[in-house]
């Protein structure tokens, strides 16, 4: 663990909230440990380096685990260090099956994804790499009921939950990420992602306000929280 990591590691064991990315790591982290049983089931989209799916890991043992990241050195690591116990797959997801270019942000990994947005950094170094696409509802077995989902894709949340509409039958938990700077480039509109989660009676929240048993955003709170930018973490639940 580098000292970046470190750092990061005793804010969310002292419950120091330095920047809100620190937050939202802690209450992830808080939402899996009270959320998951040890038998859940868990899809981590866009997996990165396997943070969140060693945790789904560590609090459901003896669930099944699916994990998705298209970039190659990404994944080789994945496979290296979870394919024991996880499903480690190469794709990108989105809602129909295929094959496209994906914008890899060698000097920033974590804001790759299948169409540029904005960029927080100066200079980003992207390489265009080519990957296979496929759905949830491919790759998920019809026998596999999933508890829990996170997705951070960069933008593309609307087609990964598109592409998962079987899977999201049975109302699993999903952690997601919806902001200005990525969903726009994408042509997501908050309204659509609220319609879809409503569509399987699934309620939307705050991390905060999920933890804190709060009462789910209406349509219009979620809007405001995405025009102006103030929350880009949620969660969808029943």
């Amino acid at each position: 663990m580098n000292l970046k990591n470190t750092l990061k590691e005793i804010l969310i064991i002292l419950g120091i909230d330095a920047t809100k990315n620190v937050k939202y790591d802690r209450l992830t982290r808080k939402i899996l440990q009270t959320t998951l049983k040890t038998n859940s089931n868990c899809i981590d989209i866009g997996c990165h380096k396997g943070e969140i799916l060693a945790l789904m890991i560590q609090y459901a043992p003896n669930g099944k685990h699916f994990a998705f990241e298209p970039i190659p050195a990404l994944n080789k690591k994945l496979q290296q260090k979870f394919s024991d116990r996880a499903n480690i797959y190469p794709y990108a997801l989105a809602e129909k099956s295929g094959n496209s270019t994906f914008n890899w942000v060698k000097n920033a990994p974590a804001y790759s994804g299948l169409k540029k947005r904005k960029y927080d950094i100066s200079n980003p170094k992207i390489e265009k790499i080519d990957v296979e696409i496929r759905t949830l509802n491919e790759i998920i077995p019809d026998d596999v009921k999933i508890d829990f989902i996170k997705i951070d894709v960069e933008g593309a949340e609307l087609g990964v939950l598109k592409g998962a509409s079987r899977v999201l039958q049975n109302q699993p938990t999903v952690l997601f990420e919806f902001g200005l700077g990525a969903s726009d480039y994408y042509n997501t509109q908050p309204e659509d992602i609220f319609k879809l989660f409503n569509n399987h009676q699934l309620n939307i929240y705050t991390l905060d306000d999920y933890v804190h048993n709060k009462m789910p955003l209406t349509l219009q709170r979620f809007k405001d929280y995405y025009s102006n930018n103030t929350e880009y973490y949620f969660i969808a639940s029943k």
